[in-house]
């Protein structure tokens, strides 16, 4: 940490109601949510039994960059996250734009694979709907909550992330439970595909894992809304990354030792299926209850982060104006969460989980690439108050290591993101013609 001259921090029209424990739990629901509870199937399709080494390796690259990010949080603690890096680094409002809104838009791409995750198995075990329209009213729930207020919203992400945790703890538990009666394979832990070189199969996993860990960047959106950011992020942020990697690694292994990765490779609830696989008597509705909730707490914090980026890049002038309105009393970007929960609608009707989940680790990727870039260049840059500082070699690592996972993406994740982005420049150039006839008049 450095300390420069001063402890006063900038001052905010968002009102600061989120504390150390809040934030942690907030990062913490984010990252333990539907990563886990949904990708785990995807996960042993690509790497076998050997669940826990992708993940492994997606948190030692998710740790890289999220030190990039407790320095320049700390250093800019301001709505908007890596636009406004990314506008302080480069000078380049197009750039500044393009950064903000490949992380608007993975935001959006992400809580329109956890709506259809939410309306998958676990919510069929209650009641049997076409998922679609489960999905789109589930978003809009979603949209109410947060539009309530920050404190309200992540008050509910208290209670939902212990919820989502327990289920968790179940699946571990439950596996242990089942290996002490006799029952497991161990030996599936260390078992990759078939004709698979393990190396490969597990980068190309790690891709897919590295979405169960990048909910550590929605934080870096709500930091206005944070009290003494300086202090409280960098603990909040590596304890939640740390504490869930190791959930991570427990679960993965509990599930290879529990189910052949054949039989969790063809399931949208996955964790399920392996608690009913140890026989351990937990009715499936409160399993699948405990599910839905974390699918929906990640829904919850990943609007949250889009809406107040979508805010902090209209108080930037990068997007209409129109974002940055709040409601008077409860001071919530009311306008950029209705925009941005109607566009994760219409994308919730477009793909499936696993492209979705890889075309929002292709838009962060791009995303992290500026962060790293930017704790680099803004070195030179002091400002007036306290803040963390990261060791240099570290980002100079997360450059290259989101490097070497653009270079795993598909051609088809490669194309989605590219629409996505020239829909991007296409809004990028309308607003600067809205402004410009709004300065001329």
């Amino acid at each position: 940490m450095t300390a420069d001259t001063a402890s006063d921090q900038p001052s905010t029209k968002l009102k600061q109601g989120i504390t150390g424990p809040l934030l942690y739990l907030f990062i913490l629901g984010d990252v333990l949510g539907a990563g886990v509870y949904a990708l785990t199937g995807v996960l042993a399709e690509e790497a076998g039994g050997a669940i826990w080494a992708p993940l492994v390796v997606a948190l030692l690259l998710a740790l890289l960059t999220a030190g990039s990010y407790a320095e320049l949080v700390t250093k800019y603690p301001k709505a908007g996250g890596a636009a406004v890096f990314a506008e302080r680094a480069f000078r380049k409002p197009l750039v500044s734009f393009l950064v903000g809104f490949c992380m608007l838009a993975a935001g959006l791409v992400s809580a329109a694979g956890l709506s259809l995750a939410f309306a998958g198995d676990y919510f069929a075990t209650f009641v049997d709907l076409p998922p679609i329209p489960v999905a789109i009213v589930f978003l809009a729930l979603i949209a109410a909550l947060n539009a309530r207020g920050i404190t309200e919203s992540l008050r509910s992400n208290m209670v939902m992330t212990i919820i989502e945790l327990s289920g968790l703890v179940i699946v571990i538990v439950a596996v242990a439970a089942m290996l002490g009666g006799g029952g497991g394979d161990v030996s599936r832990v260390g078992q990759f595909p078939a004709d698979a070189n393990p190396w490969i199969a597990t980068l190309g996993a790690a891709i897919i894992a590295y979405y169960s860990f990048v909910g550590f960047e929605t934080s870096a959106n709500v930091a206005e809304e944070v009290r003494d950011p300086s202090r409280v992020f960098p603990r909040a942020l590596f304890g939640a990354l740390l504490t869930a990697g190791v959930v991570y690694l427990l679960v993965g292994l509990a599930s290879s030792i529990a189910l052949p990765a054949d039989e969790l490779s063809g399931s949208s609830g996955p964790l399920l299926d392996v608690v009913r696989a140890t026989g351990v008597p937990i009715p499936d509705f409160v399993f699948s209850l405990i599910a839905l909730v974390a699918v929906a707490n990640g829904a919850l914090l990943t609007m949250i982060m889009s809406s107040r980026l979508a805010f902090g890049m209209a108080e930037q002038g990068l997007l209409p104006s129109v974002l940055g309105r709040v409601l008077p009393r409860r001071r919530t970007p009311w306008v950029a969460i209705l925009a941005t929960t109607i566009v994760a609608m219409v994308l919730a009707l477009l793909g499936d989980l696993s492209t979705l989940a890889e075309t929002v680790v292709l838009l962060l990727l791009f995303v992290f690439l500026s962060a790293n870039v930017s704790v680099l260049v803004l070195r030179k840059q002091k400002v007036e108050h306290k803040h963390f500082r990261v060791w240099t070699p570290i980002p100079v690592l997360a450059i290259l290591s989101c490097i070497l996972l653009l270079t795993q993406q598909s051609w088809q994740v490669w194309l989605f993101g590219a629409i996505l982005l020239a829909v991007g420049v296409v809004l990028y150039y309308v607003t600067k013609f809205a402004r410009a006839k709004l300065d001329r008049e």
